[in-house]
C-alpha cells in the first residue's frame, strides 16, 4: 500500500494558506489530522486533506461552523 504524504510546505499549498496556519492548527488541537514521522518531521495525508476541504463546504456565509 502505497500512501501519498505531502509535507507542510505542499499541504498549505493546495489548501490555499499559510504553512503557519497548519503550524498553529497543530498547536491549537489539529482539525487537520496529520502524521509526525520521527522527531520531527510532519506529514498529511492526502485523503485527510480532501476530507479537510469536504468538512469546510459551506451554502451560505450566514452559517456557523
Amino acid at each position: 500500500m502505497i500512501i501519498n504524504l505531502l509535507n507542510t510546505q505542499e499541504a498549505a499549498k493546495l489548501l490555499c494558506v499559510s504553512e503557519a496556519f497548519l503550524e498553529r492548527d497543530r498547536w491549537a488541537g489539529a482539525r487537520i489530522p496529520f502524521v509526525k514521522v520521527g522527531a520531527r518531521a510532519i506529514r498529511y495525508r492526502m485523503q485527510d486533506l480532501e476530507h479537510y476541504i469536504e468538512s469546510q463546504l459551506t451554502y451560505s456565509t450566514s452559517e456557523v461552523s
